[in-house]
């Protein structure tokens, strides 16, 4: 084992939030996710990452605190998100060890990781794959960042601190971009070398056509843009609500710019995506009564600026076939060039492994896909994915709180950005790991603060499916 200068400073930050308490924790847990290629320690050849430093420092502050570990253990219960999820990481686990052996041979995979076939970059029988492990190590670290994050949050003031926390990643994740297009610019990359330290194939310096692919803090831009598309959802939502209008419209503003022209499919696909869903929520928020100026303002302007920006471009030839080129590099032209061809084969078999597996899934971590869809499919099989789907509905779906409310207000947040990320998913993900960031938003969006509220008040608890 070795650890990195990182490293030393999460251990450090960790260590001082255990003496501020578990609402310090969960906001460097929140600015330590957004640094997606950095490794704060290395065993062997595994990458352990700052995000899961500080996620091992909220642990202890959590089960170590009577009211925060109760609510841990609430989190879980039956009918909760949290217990869906624990079961849909439970299948998984199991399949991880099981399915490549009772099924060996069965179907032909493109496997996630190594096997025992060696490199082959083609499909190969199915065996047990290096990533069963690391994949059911991830979905167990997402099980316990999703559940501790819910009790943090279960108090009024541990919700505030979530929130603050995910702000901060949202103010981060633009911050690098910022710095990865400056030093890229002024040729001094090696400043953020610090953070750029992680085992992987790093694509920090690529280019399409001249322009700088924008990976921020991550290791590619597809996985800015993903992270990108889940800040937008967040703090376009939270424009919209009027929390903090100054803040959340300028990183809202600012996203979508980046996400627009950092150079990845995901992001000039899904852009349009997200943004619909902020202009249902703007539509959604103007029908209450006493709302906020700001979902008036998206709903007038936001129409206008889109026109004004699309006669613009019409009636300026040269514009016009700058931008068409640009749609046609990233988007438009994808599914002919090398790496489109080679994801459709991914896909390919993966839909073959639905089948070929009678729907059971080939196992967590076995089966390279290009959309989280398929993913789960392939993976966890019909099982695993009806997990997640209870997971999704119980929380993103079932109402808490009372509209209008800050706490309404922030899950609604939440949940668009989990959307945001989702899209993203859909449109790239190769597993089913959807990442720290993604845990402390569907923990944002399930939490209910206001039942402890109520049993402080009345001295009984609400029952688990009260809404």
């Amino acid at each position: 084992m070795s650890i990195e200068p990182i490293g030393i400073a999460a251990i450090v930050i960790g260590l001082f939030c255990l003496l501020l308490g578990n609402g310090a924790t969960v906001v460097a847990l929140a600015v330590m996710a957004v640094l997606g290629s950095a490794a704060a320690l290395f065993l062997g050849s595994a990458n352990i990452q700052p995000g899961h430093v500080l996620l091992a420092f909220l642990v202890l502050g959590v089960i170590t605190r009577e009211r925060t570990a109760r609510d841990f253990v609430q989190a879980l219960r039956l009918g909760e998100p949290g217990f869906w999820f624990a079961l849909l990481v439970a299948y998984g686990v199991m399949s991880a060890y099981f399915s490549p052996r009772l099924l060996s041979g069965e179907t032909q995979i493109v496997p996630l990781g190594t096997t025992a076939f060696g490199d082959t970059r083609s499909t190969v029988p199915l065996v047990p794959v290096s990533s069963n492990l690391t994949q059911s190590v991830y979905m167990i670290g997402n099980l316990i960042c999703f559940t501790m994050t819910v009790a943090v949050a279960s108090s009024f003031r541990g919700f505030q601190a979530v929130l603050a926390g995910l702000l901060a990643y949202s103010v981060a994740n633009t911050v690098f971009a910022m710095l990865d297009i400056t030093t890229f610019a002024t040729g001094s990359q090696g400043l953020l070398a610090f953070m750029r330290n992680a085992q992987y194939t790093l694509h920090t310096d690529d280019q399409i056509a001249g322009v700088k692919r924008i990976v921020g803090s991550f290791t590619e831009a597809s996985s800015f843009a993903r992270s990108t598309l889940g800040v937008l959802g967040l703090t376009g939502t939270l424009w919209i609500c009027g929390y903090r209008p100054l803040l959340t419209g300028s990183i809202a503003a600012t996203s979508l710019v980046l996400v627009v022209m950092s150079t990845s499919s995901t992001g000039l696909v899904g852009a349009p995506v997200i943004t619909l869903i902020l202009y249902a929520t703007a539509l959604q928020v103007s029908a209450r009564k006493g709302a906020r100026s700001f979902a008036s303002l998206a709903i007038v302007f936001v129409p206008l600026l889109s026109l004004a920006v699309g006669l613009l471009v019409a009636i300026d030839p040269d514009l016009s076939k700058l931008v068409y080129n640009y749609v046609d590099i990233i988007a438009l032209g994808k599914s002919t060039s090398n790496s489109g061809i080679e994801r459709h084969s991914w896909n390919v078999a993966a839909f073959q492994n639905i089948f070929d597996s009678s729907g059971v899934g080939v196992g967590l971590g076995t089966a390279r896909t290009s959309s989280f869809l398929l993913a789960l499919l392939a993976n966890v099989g019909i099982p695993g994915t009806i997990c997640y789907l209870a997971f999704a509905f119980s929380a993103f779906v079932r109402k808490r709180g009372i509209p209008g409310s800050v706490t309404a207000d922030a899950r609604l947040a939440a949940r668009n950005g989990c959307l945001g990320l989702l899209i993203g998913d859909m449109l790239v993900s190769p597993v089913i790991d959807q990442g720290l960031f993604f845990c402390m938003l569907a923990a944002l969006a399930s939490a209910r603060p206001e039942r402890r509220e109520q049993v402080v008040r009345t001295g009984h608890p609400i029952g688990v499916m009260t809404i």
